[in-house]
């Protein structure tokens, strides 16, 4: 990815994500810290408890500041992941949370799939499904095996990518996490 930010700046976010999904279990709303930079980009927030999926949830693009975006899929992923039921006030000390920042998308064809550095979003016969670019490195996919995927996410047959009908679009993706202070 093109771009960087600050470590202050990740762990600035990585806090605000934490206090977003604390705050909800009270009715309040997170103090929105200052980036060195006004940043407006797509987004995704990870939850895992003992290294196994707990939610994830994000924005392609977003017109709104970094922060608030975070914020807000932060509680998204904690609240509103349909494959989980919502995160209990005992299971928040226990999460880690994972950030993605996503670059632009960019239409792609299947042989300019680099796994491990693009996230995929196909969309074809009205659905459409994502997979973030660390997913392919996480399971060791190769090419055909991410876009093969990225098609059972959508709920597509799994070679839907080779169709016509299929449009695909790349993106790179900035993560970082709790667990790795200077990010990945």
């Amino acid at each position: 990815m093109k771009f960087d930010i600050p470590s202050a700046d990740r762990k600035a976010l990585l806090a605000l994500a934490r206090e977003s999904i604390a705050t909800a279990f009270d009715s309040r709303q997170p103090e929105m810290p200052s980036l060195q930079d006004d940043i407006r980009c797509g987004a995704f927030v990870t939850l895992r408890i003992d290294g196994n999926l707990r939610g994830c949830i994000g924005r392609m693009h977003s017109n709104d500041l970094l922060p608030i975006t975070i914020a807000e899929m932060a509680r998204a992923a904690a609240f509103e992941d349909p494959r989980f039921p919502p995160l209990s006030s005992d299971e928040l000390d226990r999460i880690e949370i994972e950030i993605t920042l996503l670059s632009p998308l960019r239409p792609v064809r299947p042989e300019e799939v680099q796994p491990g550095i693009h996230g995929i979003l196909i969309s074809a016969y009205g659905r459409s499904g994502v997979l973030l670019p660390q997913v392919a490195l996480e399971y060791g996919w190769d090419r055909e095996t991410f876009l093969s995927q990225v098609c059972r996410k959508a709920g597509l047959p799994p070679d839907t990518w080779r169709s016509d009908a299929a449009q695909l679009y790349a993106f790179e993706g900035l993560v970082f996490s709790e667990s790795v202070s200077e990010g990945a």
